[in-house]
């Protein structure tokens, strides 16, 4: 079996297994007398503004005779109502009575009782899990990602795993991304390894970019001296990069340093980081040595930046 097979085997599993769970498999959804198709229509009329059924066929890709047939039975059950557009006389808003309302409010209701149930079992962070999987699964398929970085917040306390998921990021990262082979996820681990030795949150600090309970982002702060810092640990998943994520924690890094009134600040990479390279320049390092190298399994230029905040 190829591995493309797999995974369609994989998602077939899962299909049966989530349909068992919601019990999508019923004739009839929520203990009502409407199919989960039926519902569905009832859903998109009462959250859509001036709704018509070629919006409903345009969401739900929905056949349009088959549609025609519900809306009917929505019509002489008393659950809706047209209304001719005074625009076009050929078209016509659809909108729940409230007869129809009163029906949706008590599926919402039934609706959130049962995944509440489903949920309740599991302790928060199961919870949040089972939350942020759902969230990716839709991300991915619908093929957009939001524009905007606040459902994540930045984390400035150091918890157990922490340190663990930050080498398991870079080595996995930087294996696709770059090439670099097992010798760069020893040297990460080093990396860390020294710095908690000597971590002291009054001259250092990490700050962590949190989505759906789990690591996205991080970039460090170290205390060189009373006057000198370092720069480190600068990642963003890529499901997370073009949301100006990498521009925030780094924004939050050099505030850190002038609070800590640190007057200059370096960092140490390398030229195959073309982005990160660039985000430094933008805001005001300047590249004061290089040396090229046999690194990792690849040859690149070993590069340092500084920045001056006392200016």
């Amino acid at each position: 079996m190829s591995s493309n097979d797999t995974l369609i085997a994989e998602i077939r599993h899962f299909n049966r297994f989530y349909t068992g769970v919601v019990g999508l498999l019923d004739q009839h959804i929520l203990e009502s007398k409407y199919s989960l198709s039926e519902v569905r229509v009832l859903y998109e009329i009462g959250e859509q503004e001036k709704c018509t059924a070629g919006q409903l066929i345009t969401t739900m890709k929905i056949d349009g005779g088959y549609l025609s047939r519900i809306l009917k039975k929505f019509e002489t059950a008393g659950l809706l109502t047209r209304h001719q557009s005074p625009a076009d006389g050929r078209t016509f808003f659809l909108q729940l009575t409230a007869k129809g309302k009163k029906l949706m409010t008590g599926l919402n209701d039934k609706s959130s009782d049962q995944i509440r149930q489903i949920l309740e079992p599991l302790p928060e962070s199961q919870q949040q899990q089972v939350a942020g999987a759902m969230k990716t699964i839709e991300t991915v398929l619908s093929g957009s990602a939001p524009a905007v970085t606040s459902d994540i917040h930045i984390r400035y306390d150091l918890q157990p795993g922490d340190i663990g998921y930050l080498i398991y990021l870079h080595g996995e990262l930087y294996a696709k991304e770059c090439g670099y082979n097992f010798e760069f996820e020893s040297y990460v681990c080093k990396t860390f390894q020294d710095f908690l030795a000597t971590y002291n949150a009054n001259k250092d600090r990490v700050f962590l970019a949190i989505a759906d309970n789990k690591i996205v982002g991080a970039v460090a702060i170290l205390g060189s001296s009373r006057y000198l810092a370092q720069l480190r640990w600068f990642i963003v998943h890529p499901d997370y990069r073009g949301r100006g994520l990498g521009k925030r924690l780094f924004k939050e890094a050099i505030a850190f340093c002038r609070e800590k009134n640190y007057e200059k600040v370096y960092l140490m990479t390398t030229s195959l980081q073309n982005t990160a390279i660039d985000i430094y320049k933008k805001a005001g390092f300047r590249k004061t040595g290089e040396k090229f190298l046999q690194l990792w399994g690849q040859q690149q230029y070993e590069q340092r930046y500084d920045m001056d905040l006392s200016q």
